[in-house]
Formats: C-alpha cells, structure tokens, sequence
C-alpha cells in the first residue's frame, strides 16, 4: 500500500510539470502571435514610432519643425514658448528621409522634403528627377517616399493671405509614369508666389522679396524662379531686384505649359524676421545678411551711396544734409508738412517730399531714398524704402496716437538696426490727432485705447489707422530733427553755430 501511495504522487508531480510545460509553451505562442500581429519583424522601434507619427497627422499638409534652422534666432525661441506645439497646429511626419540638395549635390538625409523653415513659412527642397507641371501647380520627384503640399507664401498662419495663395503639390512619380520633359535645365528650379498681401510695398519685401533673397542667394544665380499666383505688373516693378537673384527667365507658373525638367526643386521661400534678415538661423542659406540684401539693391538699382559720410571733411553748402519726407494722400496725413519743410530747412537741411504709390518707378524714388540722410514719415508701408538707405542715415517714424508703440517697433524700428539706420521716434499726442475732434476728449478712443486694442486688429485699423490724421508740434518735432542731425557724420557742424 505504501509503494503505490508513493507511485501515486510520482505520477502527480510528472503531470503537474508536464501542465506547467505546456501553459508556458501556450504562452509563449500566444506571444509570438501578438508580436508578429502588431510588431512585424523588420521594423525598428523608431521606424514604428514614425508609423505612428505619421498616422496622427493631419492630411492636408504635414510639415515637420526645421529646429536646426531656428535654434539661432531669439524670437522664434519666444515664439516657440508662446505658442501650441507642432502637434497642435497640424505639423507631423518628423522624422522621414529623403533626398535633398546640398552643395550642388544630391545627398542622404534625415531631414523632411517638406519643414516648417520658421514660424512663417514651409519650404520643401527635393533632388532627383524633378519634373514641374506649372499649370497644375504640381512637381513631380523621383524618388519621392510621399506627397507633400505647401502653399509657397511666408504668412503660413494668415487665413486671409493664404486664400489668395495656390497650393502647390509635390508628388512621387516612377520613370516610367512621368510625363515627358520639353525644357531642360541644369538650374535649380525656385516656386514662389506673389498672392497674400503683395502690392503693399512693407509686404512686398517682407513677405516676398527678402524671403526669396534668402533662399535663392545660394544658387548665385543658378536658379530660375517659378512665379505662381503671378501679378505681370509686379513682376515687372520688381524685375530688377529678380534678375540679381536668377540669371533665367522668371516663369508665369501657373499659366506655364511646359514639363520643366530640373535636378533639384525648393518650393516656398524661408522668412526670418519683419523686414530682415537673420544670418545666424539659417546657416543652408549661405549665412546671408541684411547688410547683403542692401547691397543688391544698390547693384540692382545703380545706388551711388553706400553710407551716409560727407565727401569732404565736413558738410558744406554744396552738399547739405538731406531730409525726405515721406507723404501721404489718404489717412495718417501730415497736416502741417508744409510748416515741416519750413522748420526742417531753417535747421540746415536740403528738404525733399515723395509720395511712393504702387505705381511708382522703384528705381527712381530709390535713387531719391539713397541720396536722404535722414528720412522721416508717419507709420505706413512707405517707411519701407528705408531699404535704400545709405548706412548711418536716420529714420525718424512719426508714431500715430493710440499706444501704437509695439506696432512701430516690429515694423520698422527693430528692422533698422539690422540696415545699420539710426532709428529715431517721434509719438503723436492727443493735441495732435484728428481723432480728438472726432470724437472728442471723453470718448474711450482718445481716453483708452488699450480698450479698442482689445477689440481685436480690424477694430484697431478702423480708428487709429484709418481715420487718423496727424499735426506734430513744430517745437518738439524740431527737437527730434536736431537729435537727427547730430548722429549724422560731422552732424553737429551742421547746425546754426
């Protein structure tokens, strides 16, 4: 009885290993199965996690964060601290691979064909196969891993301005799908749109022609602009500014018939600053400054003066110091310009006025910009042409009344430390502005305006912008105009002692 008893737990213990045995092999099978479900051998773990990535982005366009391009630049730090990260404003797919130009060669990298290049703007640069069908705003890439969409205008976040732009598409095709070439070329092709606000002098330049600066001035002229959304009258004005870029002929994409063929491709320019240029953030664009930009439009319009320096050793009456105001004809007048002209020439200067419109020759007023030392006018996108500005020179910005101070600053005021401008301000008080007799002392409009800034920008534009004319008081204006003087060279000879 005892033999069999001890046979009996024998045969218990082998059955309970056997069982043990069997559930961990189940276990393991099962999780083979789960592995090779979900887990697919072959990918690796960051391969997945862009898989990933790739499924939670958005459709329509998903560009990735070019944070190499930025890591340079102190305001796009702070706009990066102020505003919803990437994943919130639909930016996905970091991470994908392809080919991209660098150096006049094609080359393996890490980066997007398609990167956020600054809060302002997306750029996509492919190498390859490119092939440009413009009147379907398409580029054709081979090898491409995906299909990308940009609109190629810096203001990525105006709905309103981006309505006037077209989107362009850039697909991967095989050899054997592509359309046949009819124009070859060896330049790199640059698509580039002059829709959003262009006609407004400011955004011409800061929207279109330093952005395209930027991103073309690499290529040293080896780069053939493909004009999409194109204005043949903007073309035109600024011709000479494009052909110091491009040595080609700037194209009319959109209206375009052609398969232009091209080992490399850059869709949508890169913006940097209001009005500026920031070498340090984008080292791919050959570390180009402002100071360069400057010197292409004195190439490009024949502008003698450099820098705001007298000829001799001090100024005299064959050379006088300049000053040009700068007019306008509809709102923010200078009601008293005539008193200006007065006061300003009494003080020594040889006084002009200019009224820059869209139909200005840009080469003539640029020309008469150059030859002004100090150059004064109310908050407008006139203030622009202080691009022609020798080095040195003053800008004196009239700031309209209604806590404009912040406007005036990241328009014009920051820009011109980047010009090498002496940058002078003059505010306008209630006893100046027209908007007192409009609607009077009491009215939140002159008493608060913080309280109509919080009604957003149309409201904003509506009263301060708008409606308002301007009387600056000779005494005071004065003051400022001999602060002008004496920054000028030799500007403290110039005065009555």
């Amino acid at each position: 009885m005892k033999s069999n008893r001890n046979l009996s737990r024998a045969e218990g213990r082998r059955l309970g290993n056997v069982a043990l045995i069997a559930f961990m092999l189940g276990s393991l099978l099962l999780l083979s199965l789960i592995r090779a479900k979900f887990y697919p051998i072959g990918k690796t773990g960051d391969a997945i996690k862009a898989e990933e990535q790739q499924v939670m982005s958005k459709e329509s366009i998903e560009m990735a964060t070019a944070h190499d391009a930025a890591a340079g630049a102190e305001e796009e730090e702070e706009e990066t601290r102020s505003k919803p990260t990437d994943s919130s404003s639909g930016i996905g797919g970091l991470g994908s691979t392809a080919i991209v130009a660098g150096d006049g060669h094609a080359e393996r990298a890490s980066k997007p064909v398609c990167y956020e290049s600054s809060r302002r703007s997306d750029t996509c640069e492919a190498a390859g196969d490119v092939r440009v069908v413009g009147r379907a705003q398409t580029v054709l890439v081979s090898p491409l891993d995906r299909e990308w969409k940009v609109k190629p205008y810096c203001r990525k976040h105006d709905a309103f301005a981006l309505s006037h732009v077209k989107e362009w598409t850039l697909r991967p095709v095989g050899s054997e799908d592509a359309p046949r070439c009819t124009v070859n070329s060896s330049a790199t092709a640059f698509v580039l749109s002059t829709g959003g606000f262009t006609g407004n002098l400011f955004h011409d330049y800061t929207d279109v022609l330093i952005p395209a600066f930027i991103t073309a001035r690499r290529y040293a002229g080896d780069v053939q602009l493909l004009v999409s959304s194109y204005k043949p009258w903007w073309t035109t004005k600024y011709l000479q500014v494009l052909q110091q870029l491009s040595r080609h002929e700037v194209v009319d994409a959109d209206a375009d018939t052609e398969v232009r063929c091209y080992p490399r491709v850059v869709v949508g320019p890169t913006f940097h600053r209001e009005l500026g240029v920031d070498a340090s953030s984008s080292p791919s664009s050959g570390g180009v400054s402002m100071p360069e930009f400057r010197a292409m439009l004195r190439d490009a319009f024949g502008l003698e003066r450099a820098a705001a320096a007298p000829s001799g050793d001090r100024w005299d009456i064959r050379r006088r110091p300049r000053l040009l105001i700068i007019s306008r004809r509809t709102s923010r007048r200078l009601l008293n310009e005539r008193a200006m002209v007065d006061m300003a020439t009494s003080l020594g200067f040889d006084v002009r006025t200019g009224d820059p419109e869209v139909s200005t020759d840009v080469g003539r007023f640029a020309r008469l910009v150059n030859s002004a030392d100090v150059m004064v006018g109310v908050h407008g996108d006139g203030l622009t042409n202080m691009v022609f500005l020798p080095a040195g020179a003053v800008l004196v910005q009239v700031v309209p009344y209604g806590g404009l101070e912040w406007l005036a600053r990241g328009t014009f005021r920051e820009p011109a430390e980047g010009m090498e401008v002496h940058y002078l301000e003059y505010v306008v008080q209630k006893d100046e502005t027209t908007l007192t007799e409009e609607y009077g002392e009491d009215d939140p409009v002159i008493k608060d305006p913080a309280a109509i800034h919080k009604q957003g920008w149309d409201a904003l534009k509506a009263v301060y912008l708008d409606k308002q004319n301007v009387m600056p008081h000779l005494g005071r204006l004065k003051n400022t105009f001999v602060q002008a003087l004496k920054l000028l060279p030799h500007g403290r000879q110039t005065t009555d002692d």
